[in-house]
């Protein structure tokens, strides 16, 4: 006979364990299966270890900007064994308080691979276990290629497995992994490539991608746009690449492949209910989570909803209010999610891209821009400019989206995210006073319009 519950949650990553344990506290008996480490792919190889090395990263850059202050102290090497101990001890912390959260919720933990019997029965390793609810939260992994000699190189994964900086580094791939691990190992030390099939960060702003690009080739990080990697080879110890343009670039002493993500559902048996998935593999829901079989539900990185972590715990934990707290509307806006970029320098966007705002709006549409040297940085002589956009229409200037790339802006745009969210127009901003000498005060400061 199958064990009963209310709820199945079948992974154990962000989205997974918000869901879980939200509708275990409206008193759901919940299932969550997870046969890895808890956290999933954010805390234990994503979000949380890429932003500890970020800041060992950005400490690095501080060294040197201390020397140009005049501090003579000449900048060191990261000592990568010591810190990885440190990032590990972070990171197994939040483990074991996602394991005691899950105990003192009663949420039973089931270490297994979940597989679908059917839509309300999943069979997890010899258990066989019933809920009317299920929720398919297994997020995604990082793409593999048939390129010849895929396997000289890592995925996304491998670049925190690693123990020292390497003197060379290829990376392929021209998104989010790839822009934010090519600043994290130039600033600790690597000669970086970084080979580009079309163009940064598509899906942002182009401007604002273009931009982020000259910063990075101004940091000493060489872009090949336009080129695609059709071979690795590995020669006396070094790796050697094809291009499609007929080079042969080389030799580097690693390799990160930065192609991409898949969602998890090859373990899932999803053929069994005929669960519906798009053309790239995501479990397709409509906007309450709901999948094309009644009683699944889908969040996070498995779906084709935005890929961020934040995203996944706010949509887990709407579905449980709605199915377990007595909250029949309960669900999650999709509309100006703010993200940002960890690149060297940050990229920030919430809202319509420039693009994307012409399109809507036509005529409606105008630009107010800011750029400017940020002072901790004018002060030691170094020329990198923060830019920042307000994108807005109509006669009043309602905001509609706020681009910014500088330093600080993943910690600046938060705030006003807020103000987008809630209908701002810029004579709010420009009403607000200014908190001087600061980088925030330049988006309350925006002068005319950009031309256009």
């Amino acid at each position: 006979m199958p064990e009963n519950f209310d709820f199945i949650v079948i992974g154990g990553g962000s989205g997974g364990l918000s869901s879980a344990i939200r509708a275990a506290r409206h008193g759901a008996r919940v299932a969550l299966l997870e046969p890895k480490d808890l956290g999933g792919t954010c805390v234990n190889v994503g979000c949380i270890p890429k932003k500890a090395m970020w800041y060992a990263a950005q400490m690095a850059q501080a060294q040197s900007i201390a020397v140009d202050y005049g501090f003579h102290e000449k900048p060191g090497a990261l000592d990568w064994p010591r810190f990885i101990a440190f990032r590990e001890k972070y990171i197994e912390n939040i483990r074991a308080s996602y394991a005691q959260t899950l105990d003192k919720s009663k949420v039973t933990v089931i270490r297994e691979t979940g597989r679908f019997i059917a839509a309300d029965r999943i069979l997890a390793g010899d258990r066989e276990i019933h809920a009317p609810h299920v929720l398919v939260a297994t997020g995604s992994a990082p793409n593999r290629l048939d390129t010849p000699g895929f396997d000289v190189g890592v995925v996304s994964d491998g670049f925190f497995a690693m123990r020292a900086c390497p003197r060379r580094t290829a990376i392929v791939g021209g998104g989010y992994i790839a822009v934010e691990l090519a600043g994290v190992l130039r600033a600790l030390g690597s000669d970086v490539d970084i080979y580009v099939r079309d163009r940064l960060m598509g899906g942002f702003d182009e401007e604002m991608a273009y931009l982020l690009g000259e910063e990075m080739r101004a940091h000493g990080i060489r872009i090949h746009y336009q080129c695609q990697i059709t071979a690795a080879h590995e020669k006396d110890g070094a790796i050697l690449l094809d291009c499609d343009k007929g080079d042969h670039p080389g030799p580097y002493e690693a390799l990160i492949w930065a192609v991409g993500r898949h969602a998890n559902t090859r373990t899932l048996d999803i053929g069994a209910i005929d669960l519906a998935t798009d053309r790239r593999g995501h479990v397709i829901v409509d906007e309450w989570q709901q999948t094309n079989v009644r009683g699944v539900y889908a969040v996070g990185d498995v779906t084709p909803n935005k890929a961020l972590t934040p995203v996944a715990v706010a949509a887990g934990r709407r579905l449980a209010d709605r199915l377990f707290g007595g909250m029949p509307e309960a669900k999650l806006d999709y509309s100006n999610i703010p993200s940002v970029v960890f690149s060297h320098p940050p990229l920030a966007s919430v809202g319509m891209s420039e693009q994307e705002a012409k399109e809507a709006f036509g005529a409606d549409m105008h630009v107010y821009k800011q750029s400017f040297i940020p002072m901790q940085l004018a002060l030691a002589g170094q020329r990198m400019r923060s830019v920042y956009k307000l994108i807005c229409t109509g006669k009043d200037s309602r905001i509609v989206g706020i681009q910014m790339l500088g330093p600080s802006s993943d910690e600046l745009l938060q705030g006003f995210a807020v103000a987008l969210k809630m209908g701002a127009r810029k004579s709010d901003f420009d009403a607000t006073v200014a908190i001087h000498p600061t980088s925030a005060e330049e988006m309350v400061l925006m002068g005319d319009r950009v031309p256009g």
